[in-house]
Protein backbone atom coordinates (compact mmCIF):
# COMPACT_ATOMS: atom_id res chain seq x y z
CA UNK A 1 0.00 0.00 0.00
CA UNK A 2 1.49 3.36 -1.01
CA UNK A 3 1.99 6.20 1.46
CA UNK A 4 -0.76 8.40 -0.04
CA UNK A 5 -3.35 5.64 0.30
CA UNK A 6 -2.28 4.94 3.90
CA UNK A 7 -2.67 8.60 4.78
CA UNK A 8 -6.06 8.80 3.08
CA UNK A 9 -7.34 5.78 5.00
CA UNK A 10 -5.97 7.12 8.28
CA UNK A 11 -7.51 10.54 7.65
CA UNK A 12 -10.87 8.95 6.82
CA UNK A 13 -10.76 7.01 10.08
CA UNK A 14 -9.94 10.12 12.05
CA UNK A 15 -12.73 12.02 10.33
CA UNK A 16 -15.29 9.30 11.10
CA UNK A 17 -14.23 9.09 14.75
CA UNK A 18 -14.31 12.81 15.43
CA UNK A 19 -17.37 13.55 13.33
CA UNK A 20 -19.41 11.09 15.42
CA UNK A 21 -17.96 11.97 18.81
CA UNK A 22 -20.57 13.12 21.31
CA UNK A 23 -18.09 15.27 23.18
CA UNK A 24 -16.58 17.44 20.48
CA UNK A 25 -13.93 19.61 22.07
CA UNK A 26 -14.31 23.25 22.89
CA UNK A 27 -11.67 25.36 21.17
CA UNK A 28 -9.91 28.42 22.61
CA UNK A 29 -7.34 30.49 20.71
CA UNK A 30 -5.21 32.84 22.80
CA UNK A 31 -3.57 35.26 20.37
CA UNK A 32 -0.73 37.49 21.52
CA UNK A 33 0.14 40.68 19.64
CA UNK A 34 3.75 41.30 18.55
CA UNK A 35 5.41 38.55 20.60
CA UNK A 36 8.68 36.96 19.56
CA UNK A 37 9.35 33.24 19.68
CA UNK A 38 12.02 33.98 22.32
CA UNK A 39 9.61 35.79 24.66
CA UNK A 40 8.25 32.57 26.19
CA UNK A 41 10.41 30.94 28.85
CA UNK A 42 9.39 27.32 28.05
CA UNK A 43 10.44 26.29 31.56
CA UNK A 44 13.91 27.85 31.37
CA UNK A 45 14.43 29.25 34.86
CA UNK A 46 17.25 31.46 33.59
CA UNK A 47 15.02 33.23 31.05
CA UNK A 48 14.77 36.97 31.66
CA UNK A 49 11.02 36.82 31.08
CA UNK A 50 9.22 34.07 32.98
CA UNK A 51 5.91 32.81 31.54
CA UNK A 52 4.79 30.03 33.91
CA UNK A 53 1.20 29.81 32.66
CA UNK A 54 2.18 29.53 29.00
CA UNK A 55 4.88 27.06 30.06
CA UNK A 56 2.25 25.02 31.89
CA UNK A 57 0.13 24.96 28.75
CA UNK A 58 3.17 23.62 26.88
CA UNK A 59 3.69 20.83 29.41
CA UNK A 60 0.11 19.75 28.81
CA UNK A 61 0.35 19.73 25.04
CA UNK A 62 2.59 20.07 22.00
CA UNK A 63 5.08 22.87 21.36
CA UNK A 64 5.99 23.61 17.75
CA UNK A 65 9.48 25.03 17.31
CA UNK A 66 8.76 25.92 13.67
CA UNK A 67 5.32 27.55 13.88
CA UNK A 68 4.48 30.60 11.77
CA UNK A 69 1.99 33.37 11.28
CA UNK A 70 1.07 34.19 7.69
CA UNK A 71 2.60 37.68 7.84
CA UNK A 72 5.04 39.82 9.76
CA UNK A 73 2.24 42.29 10.58
CA UNK A 74 -1.12 42.23 12.28
CA UNK A 75 -4.19 42.36 10.03
CA UNK A 76 -2.93 39.85 7.43
CA UNK A 77 -2.07 37.20 10.02
CA UNK A 78 -5.49 37.52 11.68
CA UNK A 79 -7.25 37.19 8.34
CA UNK A 80 -5.23 34.08 7.46
CA UNK A 81 -5.91 32.49 10.85
CA UNK A 82 -9.67 33.00 10.55
CA UNK A 83 -10.01 31.99 6.88
CA UNK A 84 -7.38 29.35 6.23
CA UNK A 85 -6.08 31.25 3.21
CA UNK A 86 -2.98 33.39 2.97
CA UNK A 87 -3.59 37.11 3.18
CA UNK A 88 -1.52 37.93 0.09
CA UNK A 89 -4.22 36.48 -2.12
CA UNK A 90 -6.25 39.59 -1.29
CA UNK A 91 -4.13 42.26 0.43
CA UNK A 92 -0.82 42.94 2.17
CA UNK A 93 -1.07 45.85 4.62
CA UNK A 94 -3.00 46.56 7.78
CA UNK A 95 -6.49 48.02 8.10
CA UNK A 96 -6.01 51.65 9.01
CA UNK A 97 -8.19 53.63 11.41
CA UNK A 98 -11.76 53.74 10.03
CA UNK A 99 -10.80 51.14 7.40
CA UNK A 100 -13.37 48.84 5.83
CA UNK A 101 -13.72 45.11 6.44
CA UNK A 102 -11.29 42.78 4.67
CA UNK A 103 -13.92 40.03 4.41
CA UNK A 104 -16.18 39.24 1.51
CA UNK A 105 -19.86 38.62 2.17
CA UNK A 106 -20.54 35.25 3.81
CA UNK A 107 -17.10 33.88 3.01
CA UNK A 108 -15.66 30.96 4.97
CA UNK A 109 -14.31 31.70 8.43
CA UNK A 110 -13.56 29.25 11.21
CA UNK A 111 -16.11 31.05 13.40
CA UNK A 112 -18.83 30.60 10.78
CA UNK A 113 -17.81 26.94 10.44
CA UNK A 114 -18.00 26.32 14.18
CA UNK A 115 -21.41 27.96 14.39
CA UNK A 116 -22.76 25.82 11.54
CA UNK A 117 -21.66 22.78 13.55
CA UNK A 118 -23.62 23.86 16.61
CA UNK A 119 -20.89 25.69 18.51
CA UNK A 120 -21.33 28.89 20.49
CA UNK A 121 -18.77 31.37 19.21
CA UNK A 122 -17.20 34.46 20.78
CA UNK A 123 -14.45 36.95 20.03
CA UNK A 124 -12.76 39.19 22.59
CA UNK A 125 -10.15 41.91 22.32
CA UNK A 126 -8.35 43.21 19.26
CA UNK A 127 -10.20 42.87 15.96
CA UNK A 128 -8.23 45.01 13.45
CA UNK A 129 -9.94 43.49 10.44
CA UNK A 130 -12.17 46.41 9.56
CA UNK A 131 -15.83 47.44 9.92
CA UNK A 132 -18.52 48.99 7.77
CA UNK A 133 -18.01 52.63 8.76
CA UNK A 134 -20.31 53.98 6.04
CA UNK A 135 -23.26 52.37 7.81
CA UNK A 136 -22.90 54.71 10.79
CA UNK A 137 -21.65 57.85 9.04
CA UNK A 138 -24.00 60.80 9.37
CA UNK A 139 -25.31 61.69 5.89
CA UNK A 140 -25.08 65.43 6.48
CA UNK A 141 -21.38 65.34 7.44
CA UNK A 142 -18.99 65.41 4.47
CA UNK A 143 -16.21 62.86 4.32
CA UNK A 144 -12.86 64.15 5.48
CA UNK A 145 -14.32 66.31 8.24
CA UNK A 146 -11.65 66.51 10.95
CA UNK A 147 -14.03 66.20 13.91
CA UNK A 148 -14.54 62.46 13.55
CA UNK A 149 -16.38 62.24 16.86
CA UNK A 150 -19.20 64.24 15.28
CA UNK A 151 -19.06 62.43 11.93
CA UNK A 152 -20.70 59.19 13.02
CA UNK A 153 -23.91 58.13 14.71
CA UNK A 154 -22.45 56.05 17.53
CA UNK A 155 -25.90 54.76 18.58
CA UNK A 156 -26.41 52.74 15.37
CA UNK A 157 -25.64 49.09 14.78
CA UNK A 158 -21.97 48.77 13.80
CA UNK A 159 -21.76 46.11 11.04
CA UNK A 160 -18.90 44.35 9.30
CA UNK A 161 -17.10 43.21 12.44
CA UNK A 162 -16.97 39.91 14.37
CA UNK A 163 -20.75 39.47 14.59
CA UNK A 164 -20.95 39.46 10.81
CA UNK A 165 -18.08 36.97 10.43
CA UNK A 166 -19.56 34.08 12.43
CA UNK A 167 -19.22 35.15 16.05
CA UNK A 168 -22.25 35.17 18.35
CA UNK A 169 -20.53 37.49 20.82
CA UNK A 170 -17.91 40.21 20.73
CA UNK A 171 -16.39 42.43 23.37
CA UNK A 172 -13.34 44.54 22.76
CA UNK A 173 -11.73 47.86 21.96
CA UNK A 174 -11.23 47.36 18.23
CA UNK A 175 -7.50 48.17 18.13
CA UNK A 176 -5.63 49.68 21.08
CA UNK A 177 -3.67 52.37 19.22
CA UNK A 178 -6.25 53.20 16.53
CA UNK A 179 -9.36 55.34 17.04
CA UNK A 180 -12.09 55.26 18.09
CA UNK A 181 -10.96 54.62 21.66
CA UNK A 182 -13.97 52.98 23.31
CA UNK A 183 -15.61 49.66 24.15
CA UNK A 184 -17.61 47.77 21.55
CA UNK A 185 -20.04 45.04 22.55
CA UNK A 186 -21.35 42.75 19.83
CA UNK A 187 -22.26 45.24 17.06
CA UNK A 188 -22.94 48.28 19.26
CA UNK A 189 -20.82 50.93 20.93
CA UNK A 190 -20.92 50.35 24.67
CA UNK A 191 -19.12 53.62 25.38
CA UNK A 192 -19.48 56.59 23.08
CA UNK A 193 -16.30 58.24 21.72
CA UNK A 194 -17.64 61.75 22.11
CA UNK A 195 -14.32 63.52 22.75
CA UNK A 196 -12.90 64.75 19.44
CA UNK A 197 -9.18 64.02 19.92
CA UNK A 198 -6.98 61.92 22.14
CA UNK A 199 -3.54 63.29 22.81
CA UNK A 200 -0.51 61.22 23.75
CA UNK A 201 -0.16 60.63 27.46
CA UNK A 202 2.76 59.37 29.54
CA UNK A 203 2.88 55.57 29.44
CA UNK A 204 4.87 53.03 31.42
CA UNK A 205 6.82 51.61 28.53
CA UNK A 206 6.40 54.01 25.66
CA UNK A 207 4.39 54.01 22.48
CA UNK A 208 1.58 56.30 21.45
CA UNK A 209 -1.86 56.65 19.90
CA UNK A 210 -3.14 57.94 16.61
CA UNK A 211 -5.36 61.01 17.01
CA UNK A 212 -9.08 60.33 17.00
CA UNK A 213 -12.33 60.14 18.97
CA UNK A 214 -12.20 58.84 22.53
CA UNK A 215 -14.80 57.84 25.10
CA UNK A 216 -14.82 59.61 28.43
CA UNK A 217 -12.60 57.79 30.92
CA UNK A 218 -11.00 55.49 28.35
CA UNK A 219 -7.83 54.00 29.83
CA UNK A 220 -5.39 51.83 27.85
CA UNK A 221 -4.29 50.05 31.04
CA UNK A 222 -7.79 48.63 31.40
CA UNK A 223 -7.84 46.80 28.07
CA UNK A 224 -5.84 43.64 28.76
CA UNK A 225 -7.44 42.75 32.12
CA UNK A 226 -10.94 43.71 30.94
CA UNK A 227 -11.02 41.64 27.76
CA UNK A 228 -9.60 38.69 29.70
CA UNK A 229 -12.25 39.08 32.38
CA UNK A 230 -15.02 39.21 29.78
CA UNK A 231 -13.67 36.13 27.99
CA UNK A 232 -13.34 34.23 31.27
CA UNK A 233 -16.88 35.15 32.30
CA UNK A 234 -18.24 33.97 28.96
CA UNK A 235 -16.38 30.67 29.22
CA UNK A 236 -17.77 30.10 32.72
CA UNK A 237 -21.30 30.73 31.41
CA UNK A 238 -21.05 27.96 28.81
CA UNK A 239 -22.85 24.69 29.45
CA UNK A 240 -21.21 21.31 29.01
CA UNK A 241 -23.93 20.15 26.59
CA UNK A 242 -22.95 22.59 23.82
CA UNK A 243 -19.38 23.08 22.59
CA UNK A 244 -17.92 26.56 22.17
CA UNK A 245 -15.19 28.40 20.30
CA UNK A 246 -13.51 31.42 21.90
CA UNK A 247 -10.97 33.68 20.19
CA UNK A 248 -9.22 35.99 22.66
CA UNK A 249 -6.95 38.43 20.86
CA UNK A 250 -4.73 40.19 23.39
CA UNK A 251 -3.53 43.74 22.81
CA UNK A 252 -0.21 42.75 24.34
CA UNK A 253 2.72 43.03 24.24
CA UNK A 254 2.01 45.39 21.31
CA UNK A 255 2.91 49.05 21.65
CA UNK A 256 1.84 51.10 23.57
CA UNK A 257 3.49 49.15 26.38
CA UNK A 258 1.04 49.45 29.28
CA UNK A 259 1.62 46.80 31.97
CA UNK A 260 -0.36 47.49 35.11
CA UNK A 261 1.56 48.51 38.21
CA UNK A 262 1.40 45.11 39.89
CA UNK A 263 3.58 43.75 37.05
CA UNK A 264 6.18 46.51 37.01
CA UNK A 265 9.67 45.15 37.63
CA UNK A 266 8.61 41.51 37.28
CA UNK A 267 10.93 40.84 34.33
CA UNK A 268 14.58 41.55 33.61
CA UNK A 269 13.85 43.29 30.31
CA UNK A 270 11.99 46.46 31.33
CA UNK A 271 8.33 47.29 30.82
CA UNK A 272 8.10 45.17 27.67
CA UNK A 273 8.98 42.06 29.62
CA UNK A 274 6.56 43.11 32.35
CA UNK A 275 3.82 43.35 29.72
CA UNK A 276 4.65 39.84 28.49
CA UNK A 277 4.40 38.62 32.09
CA UNK A 278 0.99 40.30 32.46
CA UNK A 279 -0.08 38.57 29.24
CA UNK A 280 1.03 35.27 30.76
CA UNK A 281 -1.05 36.03 33.84
CA UNK A 282 -4.08 36.52 31.58
CA UNK A 283 -3.46 33.11 30.03
CA UNK A 284 -3.55 31.76 33.59
CA UNK A 285 -6.92 33.43 34.21
CA UNK A 286 -8.45 31.83 31.12
CA UNK A 287 -7.11 28.42 32.08
CA UNK A 288 -8.55 28.91 35.59
CA UNK A 289 -11.93 29.75 34.06
CA UNK A 290 -11.85 26.55 32.00
CA UNK A 291 -11.09 24.54 35.11
CA UNK A 292 -13.68 26.28 37.27
CA UNK A 293 -16.41 25.71 34.67
CA UNK A 294 -15.55 22.04 34.16
CA UNK A 295 -14.37 22.53 30.57
CA UNK A 296 -10.61 22.05 31.01
CA UNK A 297 -10.51 18.37 30.09
CA UNK A 298 -12.51 18.84 26.90
CA UNK A 299 -10.96 21.98 25.49
CA UNK A 300 -8.32 22.36 22.82
CA UNK A 301 -6.29 25.48 23.67
CA UNK A 302 -3.88 27.23 21.32
CA UNK A 303 -1.42 29.93 22.29
CA UNK A 304 0.34 31.78 19.49
CA UNK A 305 1.00 35.32 18.17
CA UNK A 306 0.27 37.36 15.07
CA UNK A 307 3.92 38.18 14.31
CA UNK A 308 7.30 38.77 15.91
CA UNK A 309 8.28 41.53 18.32
CA UNK A 310 8.30 45.23 17.43
CA UNK A 311 11.59 46.79 16.31
CA UNK A 312 12.29 48.37 19.69
CA UNK A 313 13.64 44.89 20.42
CA UNK A 314 16.88 46.35 19.04
CA UNK A 315 16.99 48.69 22.04
CA UNK A 316 16.26 45.85 24.46
CA UNK A 317 19.16 43.91 22.99
CA UNK A 318 21.49 46.82 23.69
CA UNK A 319 20.12 47.55 27.16
CA UNK A 320 19.34 44.10 28.54
CA UNK A 321 21.22 41.71 26.19
CA UNK A 322 17.90 40.14 25.41
CA UNK A 323 16.61 39.19 21.95
CA UNK A 324 12.88 38.55 21.49
CA UNK A 325 13.43 36.45 18.35
CA UNK A 326 15.59 33.91 20.14
CA UNK A 327 17.92 32.13 17.70
CA UNK A 328 16.51 33.88 14.66
CA UNK A 329 17.12 36.97 12.58
CA UNK A 330 14.45 39.60 12.12
CA UNK A 331 11.49 41.23 13.83
CA UNK A 332 7.97 42.35 13.07
CA UNK A 333 7.51 43.40 9.39
CA UNK A 334 10.47 41.25 8.27
CA UNK A 335 10.32 38.13 6.16
CA UNK A 336 13.37 36.89 8.00
CA UNK A 337 12.33 34.16 10.45
CA UNK A 338 11.93 36.52 13.41
CA UNK A 339 9.13 38.35 11.63
CA UNK A 340 6.76 35.40 11.50
CA UNK A 341 8.19 32.49 13.53
CA UNK A 342 6.14 32.79 16.72
CA UNK A 343 5.24 30.91 19.90
CA UNK A 344 2.98 28.03 18.82
CA UNK A 345 1.52 25.73 21.49
CA UNK A 346 -1.46 23.37 21.21
CA UNK A 347 -2.93 21.62 24.24
CA UNK A 348 -5.70 19.01 24.08
CA UNK A 349 -6.02 16.74 27.13
CA UNK A 350 -6.29 13.07 26.29
CA UNK A 351 -5.50 13.58 22.61
CA UNK A 352 -2.08 15.27 22.51
CA UNK A 353 0.82 13.75 24.40
CA UNK A 354 1.72 16.05 27.31
CA UNK A 355 5.03 17.82 26.94
CA UNK A 356 5.50 16.73 23.33
CA UNK A 357 7.67 18.69 20.90
CA UNK A 358 7.47 18.98 17.12
CA UNK A 359 9.83 20.51 14.59
CA UNK A 360 7.21 20.21 11.85
CA UNK A 361 6.78 23.41 9.83
CA UNK A 362 3.24 24.59 10.59
CA UNK A 363 1.25 27.74 9.95
CA UNK A 364 -1.75 29.44 11.47
CA UNK A 365 -3.60 28.94 8.18
CA UNK A 366 -3.63 25.26 9.16
CA UNK A 367 -6.08 25.79 12.01
CA UNK A 368 -9.01 25.83 9.60
CA UNK A 369 -8.52 22.35 8.08
CA UNK A 370 -7.51 20.94 11.47
CA UNK A 371 -10.65 22.19 13.20
CA UNK A 372 -12.80 21.04 10.27
CA UNK A 373 -11.42 17.53 10.64
CA UNK A 374 -12.01 17.50 14.39
CA UNK A 375 -15.64 18.67 14.28
CA UNK A 376 -16.64 16.82 11.13
CA UNK A 377 -17.13 19.79 8.81
CA UNK A 378 -16.75 18.98 5.08
CA UNK A 379 -14.60 21.72 3.61
CA UNK A 380 -15.09 22.42 -0.08
CA UNK A 381 -12.19 23.03 -2.43
CA UNK A 382 -13.02 26.74 -2.25
CA UNK A 383 -12.70 26.84 1.55
CA UNK A 384 -9.40 27.35 3.40
CA UNK A 385 -7.36 26.72 0.26
CA UNK A 386 -3.98 27.03 1.97
CA UNK A 387 -4.81 25.02 5.09
CA UNK A 388 -3.22 21.68 5.96
CA UNK A 389 -4.83 19.32 8.46
CA UNK A 390 -2.47 19.06 11.45
CA UNK A 391 -4.44 16.36 13.24
CA UNK A 392 -2.04 13.55 12.23
CA UNK A 393 0.84 15.60 13.62
CA UNK A 394 -1.01 16.34 16.85
CA UNK A 395 -2.23 12.81 17.51
CA UNK A 396 0.01 10.33 15.70
CA UNK A 397 3.29 9.79 13.85
CA UNK A 398 1.80 8.34 10.67
CA UNK A 399 2.01 11.24 8.22
CA UNK A 400 4.27 12.34 5.38
CA UNK A 401 7.53 13.97 6.37
CA UNK A 402 7.31 16.84 5.83
CA UNK A 403 3.54 17.28 5.99
CA UNK A 404 3.50 20.49 3.93
CA UNK A 405 4.81 20.83 0.39
CA UNK A 406 5.96 24.37 1.14
CA UNK A 407 5.02 27.51 3.05
CA UNK A 408 4.83 31.06 1.71
CA UNK A 409 5.74 34.02 3.94
CA UNK A 410 4.98 37.60 3.02
CA UNK A 411 4.58 41.03 4.56
CA UNK A 412 5.23 43.66 1.89
CA UNK A 413 3.77 43.55 -1.60
CA UNK A 414 6.14 41.92 -4.08
CA UNK A 415 8.46 40.43 -1.45
CA UNK A 416 7.98 36.76 -0.58
CA UNK A 417 9.79 33.92 1.09
CA UNK A 418 9.23 30.24 0.28
CA UNK A 419 10.02 27.66 2.93
CA UNK A 420 10.58 24.10 1.71
CA UNK A 421 12.07 21.58 4.11
CA UNK A 422 15.19 23.06 5.70
CA UNK A 423 15.50 25.65 2.96
CA UNK A 424 14.05 29.11 2.63
CA UNK A 425 14.24 31.31 -0.47
CA UNK A 426 13.79 35.03 0.12
CA UNK A 427 12.71 36.39 -3.25
CA UNK A 428 13.92 39.90 -2.45
CA UNK A 429 17.30 41.60 -1.89
CA UNK A 430 16.79 41.48 1.88
CA UNK A 431 14.45 39.95 4.41
CA UNK A 432 14.53 43.08 6.56
CA UNK A 433 11.79 45.69 6.39
CA UNK A 434 13.69 48.12 8.57
CA UNK A 435 17.33 49.10 8.87
CA UNK A 436 19.28 46.62 10.96
CA UNK A 437 21.41 48.65 13.43
CA UNK A 438 25.15 48.10 13.26
CA UNK A 439 25.25 47.20 16.95
CA UNK A 440 22.71 44.43 16.35
CA UNK A 441 24.62 43.09 13.34
CA UNK A 442 27.87 43.12 15.30
CA UNK A 443 26.27 41.42 18.32
CA UNK A 444 25.28 38.39 16.23
CA UNK A 445 28.15 38.51 13.73
CA UNK A 446 25.86 39.38 10.82
CA UNK A 447 26.25 41.46 7.71
CA UNK A 448 23.59 43.47 5.92
CA UNK A 449 22.82 42.10 2.44
CA UNK A 450 23.21 44.33 -0.65
CA UNK A 451 20.09 46.29 -1.58
CA UNK A 452 20.39 45.28 -5.24
CA UNK A 453 20.91 41.52 -4.76
CA UNK A 454 18.82 39.01 -6.74
CA UNK A 455 17.66 37.11 -3.65
CA UNK A 456 18.67 35.07 -0.63
CA UNK A 457 18.81 31.34 0.07
CA UNK A 458 19.39 29.82 3.50
CA UNK A 459 19.55 26.39 5.07
CA UNK A 460 17.76 27.01 8.35
CA UNK A 461 18.86 23.74 9.91
CA UNK A 462 22.48 24.75 9.60
CA UNK A 463 22.02 28.50 9.76
CA UNK A 464 18.91 29.57 11.73
CA UNK A 465 20.28 33.11 12.06
CA UNK A 466 20.26 33.46 8.25
CA UNK A 467 23.84 34.68 8.26
CA UNK A 468 25.14 32.98 5.09
CA UNK A 469 23.51 33.53 1.72
CA UNK A 470 23.76 30.36 -0.39
CA UNK A 471 21.92 31.78 -3.39
CA UNK A 472 24.87 31.61 -5.80
CA UNK A 473 25.92 28.15 -4.61
CA UNK A 474 22.63 26.39 -5.41
CA UNK A 475 21.20 27.82 -8.66
CA UNK A 476 19.07 24.74 -9.40
CA UNK A 477 17.39 24.91 -5.99
CA UNK A 478 16.78 28.64 -6.44
CA UNK A 479 15.17 28.01 -9.84
CA UNK A 480 12.93 25.21 -8.55
CA UNK A 481 11.82 27.07 -5.44
CA UNK A 482 11.16 30.29 -7.33
CA UNK A 483 9.07 28.37 -9.86
CA UNK A 484 6.91 26.89 -7.08
CA UNK A 485 6.59 30.27 -5.39
CA UNK A 486 5.39 31.86 -8.64
CA UNK A 487 2.75 29.16 -9.02
CA UNK A 488 1.43 29.81 -5.54
CA UNK A 489 1.44 33.59 -5.87
CA UNK A 490 -0.09 33.21 -9.32
CA UNK A 491 -3.15 31.53 -7.82
CA UNK A 492 -2.33 27.89 -7.13
CA UNK A 493 -3.59 26.70 -3.75
CA UNK A 494 -0.94 25.76 -1.18
CA UNK A 495 -2.87 22.85 0.33
CA UNK A 496 -3.83 19.78 -1.72
CA UNK A 497 -7.37 19.54 -3.07
CA UNK A 498 -9.83 17.66 -0.90
CA UNK A 499 -12.02 16.11 -3.56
Amino acid sequence: MNTSLKIAIAAAGLFFAFAHAKDRPNVVILYADDMGVGDVSYGDRKAKIQTPNIDRLATRGMTFSDGHSSSGICTPSRFALLTGQHHWRRFHGIVTAFGKSVFEAEEYTIARMFRKQGYRTACFGKWHLGWDWDAIRKPDVPKGKRNLAASYDWTKRFPGGPIDQGFDRYFGDGTINFPPYCWIEDDRFLTIPSKPVIKSRPLAGGGGFRPGPMAEGWNPYDILPTITEKASEWIEEQKTDQPFFAYLAFNSPHYPIVPNKEFHGKSKTGYYGDFVIETDAMVGKVMAALKKSGHADNTLVIFTADNGAENLAFERLAEFEYWSSGDFRGLKRDIYEGGHRVPFIVSWPGRIEPGSLSDEVVSQVDFAATFAEIIGYPLTDEDAIDSYNLLPVLTSKDYPDPLRTATVQNTAKGEYALRQGDWVLVDAPSGAAQKEPSAYLKHFGLSAYPKDGPGLLFNLKEDPRQSKNLYDEHPEKVTAMRSLLKRYVGGERCAPKRN
